[in-house]
Protein backbone atom coordinates (compact mmCIF):
# COMPACT_ATOMS: atom_id res chain seq x y z
CA UNK A 1 0.00 0.00 0.00
CA UNK A 2 1.37 3.45 -1.12
CA UNK A 3 2.20 5.79 2.25
CA UNK A 4 -1.00 8.49 1.78
CA UNK A 5 -1.02 11.58 4.04
CA UNK A 6 -4.31 14.16 4.07
CA UNK A 7 -2.50 17.12 5.03
CA UNK A 8 1.00 18.99 3.64
CA UNK A 9 3.06 21.01 6.40
CA UNK A 10 6.24 22.98 4.47
CA UNK A 11 8.28 24.70 6.89
CA UNK A 12 10.53 27.73 5.92
CA UNK A 13 12.54 29.77 7.22
CA UNK A 14 12.31 33.61 7.18
CA UNK A 15 13.70 36.67 8.32
CA UNK A 16 11.30 38.86 9.50
CA UNK A 17 8.28 37.03 10.20
CA UNK A 18 5.94 40.61 10.50
CA UNK A 19 7.25 41.47 6.73
CA UNK A 20 7.04 37.68 5.58
CA UNK A 21 3.31 37.61 7.02
CA UNK A 22 2.78 41.63 5.25
CA UNK A 23 4.27 39.90 2.12
CA UNK A 24 1.92 36.87 1.32
CA UNK A 25 -0.95 38.61 2.51
CA UNK A 26 -0.71 41.24 -0.39
CA UNK A 27 -1.02 38.16 -2.30
CA UNK A 28 -4.07 36.89 -0.62
CA UNK A 29 -2.89 33.99 1.58
CA UNK A 30 -4.63 33.94 5.37
CA UNK A 31 -3.04 32.74 8.51
CA UNK A 32 -4.16 30.70 11.31
CA UNK A 33 -3.72 32.89 14.56
CA UNK A 34 -3.87 29.84 16.85
CA UNK A 35 -0.56 28.31 15.18
CA UNK A 36 1.22 31.51 15.22
CA UNK A 37 3.45 33.22 17.79
CA UNK A 38 6.60 35.63 17.48
CA UNK A 39 8.65 32.47 16.28
CA UNK A 40 6.61 31.26 13.69
CA UNK A 41 3.42 31.46 11.58
CA UNK A 42 0.84 28.99 9.92
CA UNK A 43 0.08 30.39 6.10
CA UNK A 44 -3.39 28.59 4.59
CA UNK A 45 -2.81 27.44 1.41
CA UNK A 46 -5.71 25.39 0.89
CA UNK A 47 -7.58 23.30 3.07
CA UNK A 48 -4.91 20.59 3.41
CA UNK A 49 -1.46 22.32 2.68
CA UNK A 50 0.04 24.96 4.76
CA UNK A 51 3.41 26.85 4.92
CA UNK A 52 4.79 27.09 8.39
CA UNK A 53 7.00 30.23 8.53
CA UNK A 54 9.26 30.13 10.99
CA UNK A 55 12.07 32.90 12.27
CA UNK A 56 15.50 31.28 11.11
CA UNK A 57 16.28 31.16 14.77
CA UNK A 58 13.69 28.94 15.81
CA UNK A 59 13.85 26.90 12.62
CA UNK A 60 17.18 26.20 13.77
CA UNK A 61 16.14 23.96 16.47
CA UNK A 62 14.05 21.54 14.26
CA UNK A 63 17.52 20.87 12.11
CA UNK A 64 21.43 19.74 12.87
CA UNK A 65 21.93 21.23 9.46
CA UNK A 66 22.73 24.66 8.09
CA UNK A 67 19.62 26.69 7.00
CA UNK A 68 20.18 27.58 3.26
CA UNK A 69 20.52 30.97 1.93
CA UNK A 70 17.38 30.52 -0.55
CA UNK A 71 18.78 34.57 -1.96
CA UNK A 72 21.72 32.38 -3.38
CA UNK A 73 20.38 28.56 -3.44
CA UNK A 74 17.81 26.46 -4.21
CA UNK A 75 16.76 23.92 -2.19
CA UNK A 76 13.31 23.23 -3.26
CA UNK A 77 10.56 24.68 -5.61
CA UNK A 78 7.10 25.18 -3.81
CA UNK A 79 4.86 24.47 -7.00
CA UNK A 80 0.70 25.40 -6.30
CA UNK A 81 -1.40 24.68 -9.02
CA UNK A 82 -4.53 27.13 -10.26
CA UNK A 83 -8.07 26.96 -11.60
CA UNK A 84 -7.04 29.10 -14.93
CA UNK A 85 -4.31 30.77 -16.14
CA UNK A 86 -5.46 34.31 -15.44
CA UNK A 87 -5.49 33.13 -11.99
CA UNK A 88 -1.62 32.15 -12.46
CA UNK A 89 -0.96 35.69 -13.74
CA UNK A 90 -2.58 37.25 -10.73
CA UNK A 91 -1.05 35.62 -7.55
CA UNK A 92 2.30 35.89 -9.14
CA UNK A 93 1.31 40.13 -10.29
CA UNK A 94 0.44 40.19 -6.52
CA UNK A 95 3.79 39.06 -5.70
CA UNK A 96 5.97 41.12 -8.09
CA UNK A 97 3.77 44.43 -6.44
CA UNK A 98 4.43 43.18 -2.79
CA UNK A 99 8.24 42.57 -3.05
CA UNK A 100 8.47 39.73 -4.84
CA UNK A 101 11.18 38.98 -7.30
CA UNK A 102 10.58 37.49 -11.20
CA UNK A 103 11.90 33.83 -10.98
CA UNK A 104 11.45 32.56 -14.65
CA UNK A 105 9.18 34.23 -17.96
CA UNK A 106 5.78 32.89 -18.15
CA UNK A 107 6.26 28.97 -19.66
CA UNK A 108 3.10 27.76 -22.09
CA UNK A 109 2.99 24.32 -23.24
CA UNK A 110 -0.51 24.40 -24.19
CA UNK A 111 -1.92 22.30 -21.79
CA UNK A 112 0.11 23.90 -18.83
CA UNK A 113 1.21 27.20 -18.41
CA UNK A 114 3.09 28.63 -15.74
CA UNK A 115 4.98 31.14 -14.01
CA UNK A 116 6.95 31.68 -10.95
CA UNK A 117 8.48 34.23 -8.46
CA UNK A 118 10.86 34.40 -5.73
CA UNK A 119 8.90 35.83 -2.02
CA UNK A 120 11.18 38.04 0.17
CA UNK A 121 13.55 35.39 1.15
CA UNK A 122 13.98 34.12 -1.70
CA UNK A 123 11.84 30.98 -1.47
CA UNK A 124 10.87 29.83 -5.34
CA UNK A 125 7.42 29.46 -5.90
CA UNK A 126 5.66 27.71 -9.27
CA UNK A 127 2.03 28.57 -9.77
CA UNK A 128 0.89 26.88 -12.65
CA UNK A 129 -2.58 26.48 -14.44
CA UNK A 130 -3.24 22.45 -15.84
CA UNK A 131 -5.54 21.67 -17.98
CA UNK A 132 -6.36 18.01 -16.67
CA UNK A 133 -8.36 17.39 -19.84
CA UNK A 134 -5.70 17.67 -22.45
CA UNK A 135 -3.07 16.01 -20.80
CA UNK A 136 -2.74 12.27 -22.49
CA UNK A 137 -3.57 9.60 -20.00
CA UNK A 138 -0.96 6.83 -19.83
Amino acid sequence: MALQSDKIFVNLPVKDLNKSVEFFTKIGFEFNPQFTDENATCMVISDHIFAMLLVEDYFKTFTKKDISNAAKTTEVIIALSTESREQVDEIVNKALAAGGEKSNDPVDHGFMYSWSFQDIDGHMWEVLYMNSGEVEQG
